[in-house]
């Protein structure tokens, strides 16, 4: 009997996926023992306290033990996955009998180009195999089909038997995992889309989120379709307490709303805050708004008053240089910022994350509203990467999208500013002279006040109330 070595047996750890992180939960596995891999073959999704990842595999072989079950938080460094590499065979058994077909071994695949994924690279365009079954003894019933083809052969035949041979068994084809980036994935698991039904358009047959809608659009064409069940029949109302069932519910602490929670209290008691308030009359920009939304250059790009409060900031810090700062400690030293890193505060089903546009300043309005809606839609499917939300200079929260006109926002770590965007609402409000209903917001900026006095954060927020009421000041001053 032959055995298996350990010497042939792979740890795969569960690696650090972003900059200093300790653990990460197991949100999903990929494979299951007997399961052939590949090397950069995609075995599992966690979720760090920054970002749910996907993990490629770095080696070829067959899948011998999961570690962990789904849903369990890992440390860094520890084995989460064992490999037998030993020729990608499985585990050799006690010999079978004589008598008992053995399978033919499948033809080597030559390998194929892999796709990058947030770690590493993805799967190979092969499928996924599991090792074959071993053969079985017919059955009474089949060894009679069988007589009843021999005989049916010999009676129309050609002057001489036939031997009887044993039904192939038909091959077990399995799909290969169709090719799809992480937020593409989450969108048609939340519409109830079967990938492998999608025809996809993207270069190298990638499935883009348009294909998604489209599979979407075209379902109910084809007949009534199985509606899936995280899928409400009706628009969800917003949660209602219930007190018929216990009187306490405890919640853990973990992933992205643990590292939320322990960075905002530790900015809340190292920098001194200070927040000002400014309201301005925004019905130019809103009309500006509209009138990019017409224009070519922008079309199908993510175009609202968020694209050009993003753009005033961007001109305020260019014309007030000092406040993209950040306050060394250990060096005592204040570290002036030569680009802008432009953060955007997102709430997602995980929690509160801000990832950031790098060069931000760098960048035109159509690329801007490119990026602004790449990273809100990557946020919202809960597939923001770490790099993203490492290195912002600068964010702005949206607290108006509910409704809210201002709030005293606390500053992410690192950062010397945070601009807070009130409800834009119709106000009554004085304009040459008269009374009249005009579009008005309050803004409000939060500064580190180590780092910003009074008159550069009073500086940078008059700039940005200025250009949001006369947005022609863009060209002027930016």
């Amino acid at each position: 009997m032959t055995t298996m070595t350990e010497a042939s047996v792979r740890e795969f750890k569960m690696p650090d996926v972003g900059e200093g992180l300790t653990e990460a939960e197991i949100l999903k596995w990929y494979v299951q023992p007997g399961d052939t891999v590949t090397d950069g073959q995609v075995v599992c999704e966690v979720e760090t306290a920054k970002a749910a990842v996907e993990l490629p595999i770095p080696y070829d072989g067959v899948v011998r033990e999961l570690r962990f079950a789904e849903g369990t938080t890992v440390d860094v460094g520890t084995a989460i996955i064992t490999v037998d590499v030993s020729g990608g065979a499985a585990p050799a058994a006690e010999p079978a009998p004589a008598a008992e077909p053995v399978p033919a071994a499948e033809p080597e695949e030559k390998p194929q180009a892999r796709q990058p994924v947030l770690v590493g690279y993805g799967v190979a365009a092969s499928s996924t195999k599991r090792r074959p079954r071993k053969g079985t003894e017919p059955t009474a019933a089949e060894t009679a089909v069988q007589a009843a083809v021999q005989r049916e052969l010999n009676g129309h035949g050609h002057g001489h038997a036939v031997a009887a041979q044993p039904a192939p068994e038909a091959p077990v084809v399995e799909r290969a995992r169709p090719l799809a980036k992480p937020p593409v994935r989450k969108l048609a698991k939340d519409l109830g889309v079967d990938l492998a039904t999608v025809t996809p358009s993207g270069p190298e047959g990638v499935i883009t989120r348009e294909d998604v809608h489209a599979a979407v659009a075209a379902a109910p064409a084809a007949g009534p379709v199985a509606v899936p069940e995280q899928a409400p029949a009706a628009p969800a109302a917003a949660p209602v307490a219930s007190y018929d069932g216990p009187r306490e519910t405890r919640v853990p602490i973990k992933g992205v709303r643990k590292a939320t929670a322990a960075a905002m209290v530790g900015s809340a008691f190292t920098a001194p805050h200070v927040t000002e308030f400014v309201t301005v009359d925004v019905t130019r920009t809103m009309k500006l708004v509209e009138e990019l939304k017409q224009d070519k250059d922008l079309q199908g790009l993510r175009v609202n008053p968020l694209l050009l409060i993003a753009k005033a900031l961007l001109v305020a810090i260019k014309r007030n240089p000092d406040i993209n700062a950040s306050w060394d400690e250990a060096n005592q030293e204040i570290v002036l910022k030569h680009y802008v890193n432009l953060g955007i505060a997102a709430a997602t089903p995980r929690g509160l994350i801000v990832p950031n546009i790098k060069d931000a300043h760098a960048r035109t309005l159509p690329q801007l509203a490119e990026s602004l809606g790449e990273l809100v839609a990557t946020a919202r499917d809960g597939k923001t990467s770490p790099g993203a939300m490492q290195g912002g200079t600068v964010t702005i929260t949206n607290v108006g999208v509910f409704g809210i006109d201002t709030g005293t926002p606390i500053l992410n770590p690192g950062e010397a500013a945070i601009l807070a965007v009130g409800a834009i609402k119709l106000q009554p409000w004085v304009h040459k002279g008269k009374v009249k209903p005009r579009q008005v917001t309050t803004l409000a900026l939060s500064f580190d006040h180590r780092l910003v006095d009074g008159e550069l954060g009073s500086k940078v927020l008059a700039d940005i109330a200025a250009i949001l009421e006369q947005p022609k000041r863009l060209i002027t001053w930016g």
